[in-house]
């Protein structure tokens, strides 16, 4: 029913369809490029109709969404918007998405067997009319559309172009899934290893998002590539970039971090927005191997230089690591000031969604408690638990410095079983890299109190690991523990019994149970109610 949106010939039809098939699977197979389907609107629509309309309706059927000014691009006439509002006057197939009936699109049933016939008569067209669609939507600010469309078009260079000048932007926006669905279209390695611009900024939002292997399978292809020239930033070949992505990933511990830096601000271009991570690199590599004067001054700078860049991760971490070391020598004003200045960085930042805040909510939640208020460290806390699952050792020394600043938090709200938790997640990353300087000592001394500390129950869950927490908003939806598992690439033994154990931490006795207290907490949003729509089409 949702498929053919309440029409119901089309449940008449998907019912015809049922009943020639043995398995009742095979109904999610049902669409407009089905027999019953093609047959009956051919009979029905398309037989009356004269041949330039079964042209118009054919071309346009490539649009997911369509107005006049787009379908005059794709067919090279006008009057196009005309024709959409009298289809749509006639009820015919053609659903306004908009109170100006200015944009529209096609009936689901309609539109696939729309899209199969063109591909039977025109097949030559098919790629044409993509790259039509692709320039008109880059020129109307339309960039997602432009990608889809580019993809469609096989026009891989044109794709490669887009995912270079709008992946960051779109990342630092929020649109993470929609970032990952362009990386899609290069999954081979040959492909990623030809656009360097493409594995760059792959290697980072994968390893900002805490995907290790696939933020290292495009460092790979990014160190291997054969592109040669300037980069879009004005540098001039591709080695800066290289070394900008070793630095974040730490391939070669936080010495390397600050040699990869060094050598990379040597290269970069001028004005190229690689430079102010590239000094905070360098910070964080003086910070970590223990020149803390040294540190505090350079990442004084490159918070400085995020500012004009627009360089949302470098100013947020520069700030909260500056915020941090106010913090160890006691300074609470300048610690207040440090994470005043990160929160400008985080003020058009979907919060929950964008892991790098982990290290600033940590920061926060210590600095609530200097002042003495722990109601205001556990909401912080709540916040930085939704992006644990995201912290591994993709970029190794911020989950190692974000996890130890949480485990200080807690284990200062009497939580040891938190901070616990939290030690173990860090040894496992620092067991996998284990050249993170003076982190290191700091998890060995923080594993050596805690030792020593009696465990308080505290009544919330902090206890919960980061693979219980990537599961949590999983639960929330209506996929079973079989699906979930496919999600997750796991078994489902290994679901069930991390849900047994999600369940256990909650103090709930089922998943219904175990989602009402998650919600309480703030780790998930509530589940989004079911709505269905309708369509009755003329005839």
């Amino acid at each position: 029913n949702e498929h053919a949106e309440g029409w119901a010939a089309g449940l008449h039809l998907a019912a015809l369809f049922l009943q020639e098939s043995d398995d009742p699977e095979a109904l999610a197979a049902f669409t407009g490029k089905d027999r019953f389907v093609a047959d009956y609107l051919r009979a029905e629509y398309l037989s009356r109709m004269k041949p330039g309309e079964v042209g118009f309706l054919i071309r346009t059927a490539v649009l997911d969404r369509m107005n006049g000014a787009l379908c005059d691009e794709l067919l090279e006439r006008t009057g196009s918007g005309k024709k959409l509002q009298s289809l749509e006057e006639l009820n015919f197939f053609v659903v306004p998405l908009d109170h100006e009936r200015e944009w529209y699109r096609y009936h689901h049933l309609f539109g696939e067997m729309l899209r199969a016939e063109l591909e039977q008569l025109e097949p030559d067209l098919v790629p044409v009319l993509h790259r039509r669609a692709a320039a008109w939507c880059e020129r109307n600010g339309r960039v997602d559309e432009a990608i889809e469309h580019a993809v469609a078009g096989g026009d891989i260079d044109d794709v490669a172009r887009l995912v270079g000048l709008f992946a960051l932007p779109f990342f630092r926006s929020g649109r993470v899934v929609t970032v990952e669905r362009w990386f899609k279209s290069f999954d081979e390695p040959e492909l990623l290893e030809r656009y360097p611009t493409v594995a760059a900024f792959g290697a980072w939002i994968y390893a900002l998002r805490g995907r290790s292997e696939v933020a290292d399978r495009f460092a790979y292809a990014l160190e291997h590539t054969s592109a040669e020239g300037p980069m879009p930033d004005g540098s001039p070949s591709t080695r800066p970039w290289a070394a900008m992505v070793r630095a974040l990933l730490c391939n070669h511990g936080v010495e390397g971090m600050r040699t990869d830096a060094e050598a990379a601000l040597e290269e970069l271009a001028p004005a190229s927005f690689w430079r102010p991570s590239a000094l905070l690199f360098v910070g964080l590599g003086a910070l970590y191997t223990g020149d803390l004067e040294q540190a505090e001054e350079i990442l004084g700078q490159a918070a400085e230089s995020a500012v004009g860049a627009g360089a949302v991760y470098t100013g947020l971490v520069a700030h909260a690591e500056l915020a941090l070391l106010a913090l160890d020598r006691g300074d609470l004003e300048r610690a207040e000031f440090e994470l005043a200045q990160a929160r400008e960085f985080l003020e058009n930042q979907p919060l929950e969604d964008y892991v790098p805040a982990a290290l600033y909510l940590a920061a926060s939640a210590r600095l609530a408690l200097a002042y003495g208020q722990a109601a205001s460290a556990r909401k912080f806390l709540v916040s930085a638990m939704r992006m644990r699952g995201s912290l591994s050792r993709a970029i190794p020394w911020f989950a190692v410095r974000t996890m130890l600043e949480l485990a200080r938090a807690h284990l200062n709200l009497a939580d040891a079983d938190g901070a616990r938790t939290l030690i173990r997640e860090a040894d496992d990353v620092i067991q996998h890299r284990p050249a993170l300087g003076t982190l290191n000592q700091q998890a060995r001394e923080l594993r050596t109190h805690l030792s020593n500390v009696t465990s308080v129950r505290v009544g919330w869950a902090s206890t919960l690991t980061a693979a219980e927490l990537r599961l949590l908003p999983l639960l929330t939806t209506h996929l079973s523990f079989r699906e979930i598992a496919e999600r997750l690439f796991v078994s489902r033994n290994t679901v069930k019994s991390q849900a047994i154990s999600v369940y256990r931490k909650l103090d709930a006795s089922s998943r219904s149970e175990a989602i009402e207290r998650a919600v309480e907490l703030g780790l998930v949003d509530a589940p989004l109610p079911t709505t269905q729509g309708g369509f009755t089409p003329s005839g």
